[in-house]
């Protein structure tokens, strides 16, 4: 920069600060601006509280018409005294209150609560769930939650609750439990199609729930509570489930929501769809309350005013079962593809895929005849009985790069240069064709394996088959094993210290070390010292795993441990039983065989050539970037 251009930058900053000091305003104008601000502010705070209050005070009158409206109509089933009645099977029990007509309390049998220690899975009671359906009519509206029904026709399986108007007008819910987990219900109103508008064809629908922590590891179970739900037109989705409130409107039809926690799950199926802009909501809730979150689902769905066709749902109450989720949805009678095994999350397309064709059919069999920590290793064992081929492949190629080195140091030797790692670069890929070694074959079959580690990854948290299931020392394999418990919580590790995490990263880091030992004798010159940065990247690696599985379930850490375990024990059997002085011979002698086939050596050379090519073309582009940054840094 010259002299002539320092001096132009300072006359313009002196003009720059001038014109700004200038047109600074004085201390009474900022003074009265100041005023301004804080009245415009005030104004606004006071007119978003009036605005909420006039909200809140809009939905008070609204539920008191409500109120109002069914106290004209139904005033006799006003006044009563709740009565609970049990419906039960082998699976569930479910107690109705008289009060609305409507479950109160779901119990799944046959499922330990790991909270209490108890027999049965308490889903909600009392007043963590409610369920009402609102009838809007010419003048009048109808909420059978706050009506008192007369029950009839009650069994162990069958109910029906009717409410009685004061003109012989009737509003009846006929419950019908089936052999497994599924509650029928069938809503009708009889006598009362004159009380409502010709066009009237839906009802409101608004279902809350507060979802009961069911597993020890309260963070770990949060991760797969979702509000659930199936679009009729399309697939499966769910609300965040990490974060803090979400309120979504779906403007498609659906044909069931699901409040979902990690191994159970409530279901609304609707015959008609639940439609016209559902409103989902998800509120986490604290650790200290014993709840995960609160769930609300404010829907609407088809209701017939003259009584001829009943208003039809499925509920389900169970536990998120693969295999049994496909069987209970062939017994509804609705006739939908309704996915119901979606609500067991096996990840993402291509890893739901290998877990749906894969993993739980080997699952299913092996559990027939095995624990399931044993059904774990033998698991791991079919999987690097598959990925064998894969492991030996990679392997053999960084064998004989190993075995190659030498050469590769004798072929590079003359460029030692900074400026000269692309020659270096094309010389040792040169090398490689010469003797028919690929320097990428054993990165391929590396990344194949990623996909089944993550599939598992979406598979073991999610199999109930594994809840209170113990082995070895792991007195559950569904959550975390503990040796050490303190009260407070620590940040990134908790209040607890899981043993299987422990042992899988300390197999990590032993198949790190043991990796790195093979593969820095096959490294030269640049590749050498990139190597070094490699090696505090993957002895951090287990590190960062701590803090992130030391929550997640002993059974997936237990996976992991045993699989890192078999794959260091592989690596090692493969390096004592590698003949590295015959692997070179061998090398040796398709050398000479490619010098006697020229063509097959240009085709290997014009590989490699390629190779080169794209490299070289990278470094061009990041030496183009880096000269780019330069210049403006000199402008600068």
């Amino acid at each position: 920069m010259d002299k002539n251009s320092i001096i132009g930058f300072v006359l313009i900053g002196v003009v720059l600060i001038g014109f700004s000091w200038y047109s600074q305003p004085s201390q009474e104008e900022q003074r009265a601006q100041f005023v301004k601000d804080s009245t415009a502010q005030a104004n606004r705070a006071k007119a978003e509280k009036a605005a909420k209050a006039a909200a809140f005070k809009k939905k008070q009158e609204t539920q008191q018409k409500i109120q109002e409206d069914t106290t004209a109509l139904f005033y006799t089933a006003l006044t009563g005294q709740a009565r609970e009645i049990t419906l039960h099977n082998d699976k569930v029990e479910l107690t109705f209150s008289t009060k609305g007509a409507q479950v109160k309390k779901a119990v799944v049998k046959n499922y330990r609560d790991n909270i209490t220690g108890g027999k049965g899975v308490v889903l909600f009671q009392g007043n963590d769930q409610s369920l009402s359906y609102t009838l809007a009519g010419k003048d009048f509206n109808i909420s059978t939650a706050d009506l008192y029904f007369q029950p009839s026709a009650v069994s162990d399986t069958t109910i029906t609750f009717t409410a009685q108007a004061a003109t012989g007008k009737t509003i009846s819910l006929v419950y019908r439990l089936g052999h497994d987990y599924m509650l029928h219900l069938a809503l009708q109103a009889d006598g009362m199609e004159g009380l409502f508008a010709p066009n009237t064809n839906t009802m409101a629908i608004n279902w809350q729930d507060k979802v009961r922590q069911q597993e020890k590891g309260f963070n770990f179970e949060n991760r797969y509570a979702t509000l659930t739900y199936h679009e009729s037109e399309g697939g499966t989705d769910y609300l965040s489930e990490t974060s803090e409130k979400i309120d979504k409107d779906i403007e498609a039809n659906i044909d069931w929501v699901a409040f979902k926690n990690q191994f159970f799950s409530a279901v609304m199926i609707a015959k008609k769809d639940l439609g016209d802009h559902a409103l989902l909501t998800s509120i986490p809730l604290q650790k200290e309350t014993g709840y995960l979150k609160q769930y609300e689902a404010k829907m609407k769905s088809f209701f017939d005013p003259s009584g001829k066709v009943p208003s039809e749902f499925d509920f389900y109450y169970g536990p998120n079962d693969f295999r049994l989720l496909q069987k209970v949805e062939k017994e509804n009678a609705f006739g939908k593809d309704l996915q119901m095994q979606r609500l067991v999350y096996l990840g993402w397309p291509l890893f739901r895929y290998i877990n749906r064709w894969f993993t739980i059919y080997v699952f299913d069999w092996l559990s027939k005849w095995f624990p399931m920590g044993v059904v774990l290793i033998l698991i791991t064992l079919l999987l690097k009985a598959i990925t064998y081929p894969m492991v030996k492949k990679s392997y053999m190629s960084s064998a004989k790069m190993r075995v190659l080195k030498p050469k590769l140091d004798a072929a590079t030797r003359q460029y030692d240069k900074p400026e000269d790692q692309m020659q270096k670069q094309q010389a040792m890929m040169a090398e490689y064709a010469k003797y028919g070694v690929s320097p990428l074959s054993g990165c391929l079959p590396m990344l194949i394996q990623m996909p089944i580690w993550i599939a598992m990854f979406n598979f073991v948290p999610n199999a109930i088959q594994l809840r209170g299931q113990s082995f070895l020392w792991m007195h559950d394999l569904s959550t975390y094993d503990p040796i050490f418990q303190w009260n407070a919580n620590i940040w990134l590790i908790g209040d607890h210290l899981s043993l299987t995490c422990v042992l899988f990263c300390a197999a990590q880091i032993i198949y790190s070390w043991f990796t790195m030992q093979m593969q820095k004798d096959q490294m030269v010159g640049q590749q050498a010292e990139q190597m070094k940065m490699m090696q505090w990247m993957m002895y951090l690696m287990p590190l960062m795993f701590f803090f992130i599985f030391n929550d997640y379930s002993s059974g997936l850490n237990f996976y992991y441990f045993i699989s890192l375990i078999m794959s260091a024990g592989i690596m090692y059997a493969l390096r004592k039983t590698t003949n590295e002085e015959k692997l070179l011979a061998i090398l040796e002698s398709r050398y000479k065989e490619n010098q006697n086939n020229p063509k097959k050596m240009k085709g290997m050379m014009a590989r490699m050539q390629a190779l080169q090519q794209m490299q070289q073309q990278q470094m061009e582009e990041q030496r183009r970037k880096q000269d780019e940054m330069n210049r403006k840094k000199k402008g600068l």
